[in-house]
């Protein structure tokens, strides 16, 4: 059964241009959002020794960050009013997948065909200005570019309509977002 959730946005990109800022900000205007899993699950991996890393093992990293993303998704009733922001979504670790590699199941398939999200996905563009690594952000600028290219085609190729920030302050990426949520009907 295909569950589609309009009150449900997605805000991805690559690593690095600004999701976590842009979300942080939509929370202080009152809407909801929900946590990126991936830096969750590499800091859990590192404290407690495991090897679901992307730079250790990235096939079990992959499944860790889909079975994340499909909890998230579904501690949102479809019945809720609230609007939701996901810092990524379910088909980020699909895309990742395809980048390591790794076969995409009809499992993982379904999952990103029938768990679905507003039709609009808001994507930020590699902004080197801003790109930095870390001990839990290992890209180059490349990969980080790489990433970008490939999140923009999986999130198209699977239907959704791929909305682009532009390169500006956070105030004024908010108010694009807005904006442009606003101007969605449900579809």
């Amino acid at each position: 059964m295909t569950l589609r959730k309009h009150n449900c946005y997605v805000i991805t990109g690559g690593p690095g241009v600004g999701k976590t800022t842009l979300l942080n900000e939509l929370a202080k205007h009152s809407y909801y959002t929900v946590p990126e899993n991936a830096r969750a699950i590499i800091k859990e991996e590192m404290d407690s020794g495991g090897d679901g890393l992307p730079w250790k093992n990235k096939e079990r990293y992959t499944y860790l960050m889909l079975e994340a993303a499909v909890l998230s998704y579904h501690r949102v009733s479809v019945n809720d009013d609230k609007i939701y922001f996901f810092d990524r979504g379910i088909l980020d670790a699909i895309c990742y997948a395809d980048m390591i590699g790794l076969n995409i199941s009809a499992e993982m398939d379904q999952l990103a065909k029938t768990l679905l999200y507003n039709i609009k996905v808001f994507m930020l563009p590699p902004w080197q200005e801003i790109y930095h690594t870390d001990k839990e952000r290992k890209q180059t600028w490349d990969e980080a570019l790489y990433t970008f290219k490939k999140m923009k085609a999986t999130y198209l190729n699977y239907g959704y309509e791929v909305v682009e920030l532009p390169k500006d302050t956070v105030k004024n990426r908010v108010t694009f977002v807005l904006e442009k949520m606003n101007a969605t009907s449900n579809y």
